[in-house]
């Protein structure tokens, strides 16, 4: 499969630039974020895929919203694959608000508050890391898969700490954490 951490958003710009949380909630993408998912997209019509998962934030969502509507694809929403919640940007939005803004996709599935409040622990985050891997282990469609997501949840499950918009192929079948390859860090 092929993980994809979101584009650039809000927060990356002011805490690239200050190290320091800026409390801006559910960020959404910069118009650099925008162009490194449209750039991102097209390095992902070359590797392939057929489904897109990706996680409730906005900036993931409209991540994958650019991917998706490159490839054709179709977009779930799973929180599982969510940030570690360590800053005021990993405060998400309720879905009613998610479903206005993105009518064609399903977020009934969703608690009201589906992000961990009060912060998650690494251990919290490496569990649903594992559980990722299982659930995508029993998936024999799991090589087609594309999962836009996080710095932490990458960083969970590979070890790798990526830029905004690197393209990781993961094997879950490979030992936790590990197994992801950086093939694409893009320079936008």
């Amino acid at each position: 499969m092929i993980l994809v951490r979101h584009g650039q958003s809000e927060f990356n710009v002011v805490y690239g630039k200050t190290r320091q949380d800026p409390g801006i909630r559910d960020p959404e993408l910069t118009k650099l974020g925008r162009e490194q998912a449209t750039q991102a997209a097209r390095i992902l019509r070359r590797m392939g895929g057929h489904k897109v998962i990706c996680s409730p934030y906005r900036r993931a969502i409209q991540t994958a919203t650019i991917i998706a509507e490159a490839l054709g694809l179709a977009i779930a929403v799973d929180p599982g694959v969510g940030e570690r919640a360590a800053f005021i940007c990993d405060i998400g939005s309720p879905p009613s608000a998610l479903a206005a803004a993105w009518p064609m996709l399903n977020f009934d599935h969703l608690a009201e508050t589906w992000w961990p409040e009060g912060g998650e622990s690494e251990a919290a985050v490496d569990s649903r890391g594992r559980a990722f891997r299982h659930a995508m282990r029993a998936q024999p469609d799991w090589r087609g898969r594309i999962v836009v997501t996080h710095w932490g949840f990458i960083r969970a499950l590979t070890e790798h700490r990526v830029e905004n918009c690197a393209i990781i192929r993961f094997d879950p079948h490979s030992g936790h954490p590990g197994g992801g390859m950086v093939v694409s860090a893009l320079d936008v």
